[in-house]
């Protein structure tokens, strides 16, 4: 059995070493590894390798001259190297192959190229190896001639049945008569002609190439001088060319040489390159112009059009609420909406118009405008007008709306990027508007950019210097008007600014995605408290902590959560995670295996601001919940609209047949409270008993462990009491 080839994999960059150990790994090869030039010629000259993968971009010898070095020693000349760069020009390819290289590959590096690559070289070796060993036979003919003969034999089948099963073309040439001396099926295949055929023509008979060009290059190969490696354009019998990729080397038969040629056609490779091409300007989902070249392009617009006195315009349009039909329908949906999405854009915009995709559901528009600001709220509306026909998709009609900013050259800005910043900014106030509109930059917008950015530094800096805190608002039993339970509620202790509202910030925290590293804070904090409260004494309650939806999708809640519970020493079924409706229908498989696996620790599970359509009993079913939050809306209204009475009465009877506990939150009214007992809610949370309280208050209430139901013989602290509540008196 023939043992697996040793390559030697040469990289300053280790997760690279480590990427082509792992692929060649695979495939069952050896490797070694070595991180620069130095230790690469001494790991050569110490056991050669097989072949050698060699990085371009190394520091101090780099990889075209550890390359001469390996090819200028006799001893390790005939090792084959691939050299990988991530260098895409012609000039610096072909130096890599003159430095002596077979191959080359391009990173990042094509697992499937890798491997025939690899493949092939060692295919070569191996039948340059052989050649040399009949050589030796040969020599050893006068000894041993029936011996040699019976050997010969045995060596030409081997090497015939190794050409005929490489992919790619294979022929022997002799250097005296310029004759094949030997061909594959692969290349009879790939030229279109018969072996026999083949044994008729010449080299040259099939290359764009002249026979003393051939026998000059021949002879620099038998040199040692010239590139093994090399472009071509070959012809087939039909007449058809074809670009390909031959590799050469040199072997001695007695008195002559023969060149071994391996030929690849490389029609499909010129074919991606090219497709790479068009993907450094065009957008690959819907062919219009990526954000790169559209940049590029508004320059060259606006250097044309202060030239002429022009106005242009810039509208940048993002499509409303798109994320929801990429949970709803599925990616596939999404892409095909913003294909028909780019198709509708096109048919608006006019001749010299552009229209580009920036990323994601975000287009933009370059309109040259004779007469102005007129022209660019007509085509907006045009953008309206086109995108509220239905998108009739999977038997489905799809609404879609938009908003859009604009901005115009020379009046707003003069320079590609701040037009689009403020095209940006004018969209922004068009969502803020109320979406499905257009809104043309103002200076005054600049002002609400600026507080933005000053507050999503501010957050920052929170994140940082940990300026966040956590007030509990009590979850009281109905029955007994027991605190069972707290939620733990975000708030901001921002310097020179006091405490700051959830409501201020939320968004915020959202839209930068800094709410997951909050987000795990706070169940780490919730956590912390726990344990405190335990070590003092305070028989702890169940504590409930929200999660976003970006903690589900982006951060890794199920980890936080663990890590959380281990550090802190506490018990799973002390800790409850809040989460909405929308949020849990993201994603739903991966959800629903997180919280199963959180559930399997004794965490409880709830869903908050139940009621707002999102899901059903069916699908209910499918989490492992434990209890429903009906939302504040709902139980506000439940004395006074039959429609959010009977909601809540309907939620709480399905909460019940599920085994699901339910909770009312928002209750501020003994009327609420009332109907919430007939309706036999099982808790209660709301400013009736207790507005969100800082852990001193809280731990008052914890250790006074009376009933908050009104009536009864427990007093509640005046300052925990809210108006409203029957115990409440005015200072």
């Amino acid at each position: 059995m023939t043992a697996p080839a040793t390559i030697l994999i040469v990289d300053d960059e280790i997760q690279n070493r480590r990427l082509l150990q792992a692929l060649l790994g695979h495939e069952g090869y050896v490797t070694r590894t070595a991180d620069n030039g130095k230790e690469a010629l001494a790991a050569i000259a110490d056991d050669p390798p097989d072949l050698i993968l060699l990085d371009v971009m190394m520091p101090g010898l780099d990889g075209r001259q550890v390359t001469r070095a390996v090819k200028e020693d006799p001893a390790t000349s005939k090792i084959p190297i691939i050299i990988v760069t991530a260098q895409t020009d012609r000039e610096a390819r072909l130096a890599a192959l003159d430095a002596g290289a077979e191959d080359f590959l391009s990173k990042p590096v094509d697992r499937a190229e890798l491997w025939l690559r690899v493949r092939n070289l060692l295919r070569l070796k191996r039948l340059s190896d052989l050649l040399e060993k009949h050589q030796v036979t040969l020599e050893a003919e006068a000894q041993a001639r029936t011996a040699e003969l019976r050997a010969r034999t045995v060596d030409l089948k081997r090497f015939r049945t190794a050409m005929d099963a490489s992919d790619d073309s294979i022929v022997l040439v002799n250097r005296t008569t310029m004759q094949f001396v030997a061909v594959n099926e692969t290349a009879s295949q790939m030229l279109g002609y018969s072996r026999e055929e083949l044994f008729e023509l010449a080299p040259m008979d099939l290359l764009s190439t002249s026979r003393d060009q051939l026998a000059a290059l021949y002879d620099t190969i038998i040199a040692g001088r010239g590139r093994t490696a090399s472009l071509e354009t070959a012809h087939r019998k039909d007449g058809s060319a074809f670009p390909v990729e031959v590799h050469r080397q040199a072997q001695r038969a007695g008195a002559d040489w023969i060149i071994v040629a391996v030929t690849r056609d490389i029609t499909e490779r010129i074919k991606a390159e090219s497709r790479l091409e068009d993907l450094a300007h065009f957008d690959a989902l819907t062919g219009l112009l990526n954000r790169t070249e559209l940049c590029d392009t508004l320059t060259r617009t606006l250097g044309h059009a202060s030239a002429v006195g022009e106005t242009v315009a810039v509208l940048h349009l993002d499509l409303d609420h798109f994320k929801n039909v990429n949970d709803t329908y599925g990616h596939g949906i999404g892409d095909e909406v913003l294909i028909q999405v780019s198709d509708r854009l096109i048919e608006c915009a006019g001749e010299g118009d552009t229209v580009g995709r920036l990323g994601g559901d975000e287009f933009a528009l370059i309109l040259t405008m004779p007469e102005g600001r007129g022209d660019a709220a007509v085509v907006a509306e045009k953008i309206r007008s086109a995108l509220l026909k239905p998108f009739r998709l999977d038997g489905d009609d799809l609404a879609v709306t938009a908003s859009i900013g604009i901005t115009l050259h020379p009046d707003d800005a003069t320079d590609t990027e701040t037009l689009l910043k403020y095209a940006d900014t004018a969209m922004y106030q068009a969502k803020q508007s109320g979406r499905d509109a257009f809104q043309f930059f103002t200076s005054a917008m600049n002002t609400e950019v600026w507080r933005r950015l000053e507050l999503e530094t501010a957050l920052r800096h929170a994140v940082k210097n940990g300026e966040f805190v956590l007030h509990y608002q009590p979850k009281v039993e109905l029955k007994l008007g027991q605190v069972v339970g707290l939620e733990a509620l975000l708030r901001w202790e921002r310097p020179g600014f006091g405490l700051v509202p959830p409501s201020e910030f939320i968004y915020s925290l959202e839209e930068t995605g800094l709410i997951v590293d909050v987000g795990r804070w706070a169940v780490a904090a919730a956590c912390e408290q726990i344990r405190k409260w335990s070590r003092r004494g305070i028989d702890p309650v169940q504590v409930s902590v929200n999660v976003s939806q970006r903690q589900l999708i982006r951060g890794d809640l199920l980890g936080d959560v663990l890590l959380a519970l281990d550090i802190y020493e506490v018990p799973g079924r002390l800790l409850e995670l809040e989460m909405t409706e929308a949020s849990m229908m993201t994603s739903t498989d991966r959800t629903i295996a997180i919280l199963q696996n959180l559930k399997a620790t004794g965490v409880q599970i709830s869903i908050d601001d139940f009621g707002t359509g999102h899901s059903g009993l069916a699908y209910l079913r499918r989490f492992p919940i434990d209890k429903l939050k009906i939302r504040r809306s709902l139980i506000r209204d439940v004395t006074s609209s039959p429609a959010a009475a009977a909601t809540v009465m309907a939620i709480i009877q399905m909460g019940h047949s599920l085994g699901l506990e339910v909770i009312a939150q928002g209750v501020e009214t003994t009327p609420q409270l009332a109907n919430l007992r007939d309706h036999q809610c099982d808790q209660i949370q709301g400013y009736f008993f207790s507005r969100p309280l800082p852990v001193p208050a809280v731990e008052l209430l914890l250790l006074a462990g009376r009933s908050l139901i009104p009536g009864a013989d427990t007093v509640v602290p005046r300052s925990d009491i809210a108006p409203g509540h029957p115990g409440y008196s005015k200072p």
